[in-house]
Formats: C-alpha cells, structure tokens, sequence
C-alpha cells in the first residue's frame, strides 16, 4: 500500500479493456482488466480485475461480469464507479484518498457529456481537482516525446475500445482522428475467423491470447525468403458436433483476421496527415509516427505501417502503459497541465 500523506495526486487510464493507476512519486502501482462482477440479487461486488475476468463465461446466472466501459467511454456509470473505487483502494490506502487531484486519459473523440460523466465517477472517489487529458496527448507525454516543441510528432494509441491518432505541436492537438476501432475489434475478427474457417466456436478470452500470441500483421520471412510460422493451440465448441475441440492456430491465420482492422486504423493515419497544414505533414515525413496502446504492440504493425504510407513508425518503449504514464507524469508542471487538458473541474 501506498502512503497518500506523501504522494495524493495520481493519474488513471480509465480503458476499456484495462485501468492503470500511476501515484505521483511512486510510478503505476496498478494495472488491471477493467471488469467487475456483481451479484445482482444482493447488490455486491464479488470482484473487479484480474479476479473478475476470470469469471467470464463461466459465472452463474446471478452474478453479472461487465466490462463497464465500451469503446472508450462509460456505458455503465455506477459499475465504473465501483470498480474504480476498488481499484484505488487496492493502490492507495482508501481512509488517506481524500482532496487528491486527478489525471484522467479519455479518447479524443469523446463527448462533453462523456467527460462530464468521466469527471463525476472520480469526483466520487473524493478527488478535489480532475484534468481531462486527451489520451493521444497522454500516450505522447508518456512515450517521451517534446509535445511542446515546434516540430510536431504524431502518434497512434491503439488501446481496447479506440485507436486515438493525433500530430501534436506547441503543446497542443493540431489534427486528430478517434477511431471505434481497437483491441476488442481485434477479438472479433478472431472470434468470426474461427467460426467461418475452422468452424470453432472460442470466447473472448482465448482471442485475446490468440492475439498476443500469435497475432501478426505480417508474417517474418526466414534467410530462404519462406515465411515464418509459428502456430498455438486453442480450444473451443465444434459448431458442427457440438462437443469440446482442440486444434493448431497459425500467425498467418491471425493474420488474415486481422487484416480489414489493420486496414481501418491505417486509413485513420492517413485521414489525420491529411488534415495537417504542409509544414506540420513535411515535419511527419521527416519524424516517423509512434505506436502505443496494446494494440500497436501487434507483431510488424510498425513495418505494415511503413510500407503503406511510406513513414518510419516505431513502437514506444513503453506501448502498453504511455497513457498511466503520461497522465501521472503531466502532473509535475500544473501550469503546463493545464494547457494540455480539455476540461479542468474544481470543487
């Protein structure tokens, strides 16, 4: 446990498929799946995280396990607000969280309604001061990159709900894309591959490991110039016999699923450049983009980038926490913070 005494304000990539808490001082203390399962009949929380989202699938039918949040935003308010109370209290010792401020990552596309209600489920939670980070604008603070110079940078945070595009310069957003369209469109396309091509039918949990196992948005060729592959196991319901079936899964099978989605995110990288004036598109060219998020973390999504648009593209040392990384770490300068949020809500 961590002593809010000495460290209070904290940022929170409120995801989709994960939320991260990072304290100030102490870095990311937790990073968990953003799920909660309830007992409906009582009114209680069983369980949130890692605990509840091994309870997918298989819970009986008076316990309900959400994912609460949906393609970025809040779509269940008061189970967010369990399940972020949960959270905080497994980060920080819950009778010290009292008139902390507040860091949270939304997508760029998201609604003043949305953030309203982002706001009012941490106002909950006894912060005194909430700043609205754009998660494109967090990813860049995180990943290391000068948001505030003249020459502009670019960035692409795949996460579980949206894929967030944005060239960034003077400390600002220029030209943006947000895109409905992420890890969990990934599932799907593995979950539906698996159906028409094997007929298998599998859950969300074995695409996701599918996914991180396997997945590839090209296969690597050998010396011989002879792809590469590389296959897993996974199981699932024989949609013809109906009973349990194991079989050999390969990257390039992933591969095939996931390509109408790789083809949406590039389109949305092209779309923000477009948007760009010439001298910050020219700055591009010259600088490369960067990928964060867990779905830019696909194996060669950098080099499909690449090829297609002809830009360098690399993944952050960090991918899959720059969001935490970048809300926890905006609050070291307040004054610069300020310029850098959307929305900003004192008590």
């Amino acid at each position: 446990m961590f002593n809010l005494f000495s460290a209070k304000d904290m940022g929170i990539d409120l995801g989709t498929a994960n939320t991260l808490i990072y304290i100030k001082d102490s870095g990311i203390v937790l990073n968990e799946p953003s799920v909660i399962a309830m007992d409906h009949r009582r009114g209680v929380t069983l369980a949130v995280g890692f605990e509840a989202k091994d309870m997918i699938g298989k819970a009986p039918s008076n316990i309900d396990v959400v994912r609460p949040l949906q393609d970025g935003v809040i779509s269940d308010f008061d189970r967010t607000a369990d399940m972020l109370k949960a959270f905080i209290e497994k980060a920080v010792s819950a009778n010290k969280v009292k008139n902390f401020r507040v860091v949270v990552g939304v997508p760029s596309g998201v609604t003043e309604v949305e953030k309203r209600a982002v706001e009012e489920v941490v106002r909950q939670m006894g912060a005194s001061e909430v700043y609205i980070l754009e998660e494109p604008m967090a990813a860049a603070i995180g990943a290391g990159l000068n948001v505030d110079s003249s020459t502009a940078c670019m960035i692409a945070d795949i996460g579980g709900g949206t894929t967030d595009i944005a060239i960034i310069a003077l400390g600002g957003i220029v030209a943006s894309s947000s895109i409905r369209h992420a890890g969990d469109k990934f599932n799907d396309a593995i979950i539906q591959y698996m159906r028409k091509r094997h007929a298998l039918l599998i859950g969300e949990k074995t695409a996701e490991y599918l996914k991180i196992a396997v997945g590839s948005a090209c296969l690597d060729i050998d010396e011989n110039g002879d792809e590469i592959i590389e296959s897993v196991e996974a199981s699932g319901r024989d949609i013809i016999s109906g009973l349990p079936k194991t079989l050999e899964v390969s990257n390039r099978d992933i591969m095939i699923a996931l390509q109408e989605s790789i083809d949406i995110i590039i389109d949305g990288v092209k779309s923000t450049i477009e948007k760009a004036p010439p001298e910050i598109a020219a700055d591009i060219a010259s600088n490369g983009m960067i990928l964060s998020g867990g779905g830019g973390m696909i194996h060669n999504l950098d080099m499909v980038i690449e090829k297609r648009t002809g830009m360098k593209a690399r993944i952050a040392e960090n991918a899959f926490e720059a969001v935490a990384q970048g809300t926890g770490m905006s609050l070291n300068d307040i004054e610069k913070l300020k310029i850098y949020a959307t929305s900003i809500n004192r008590r």
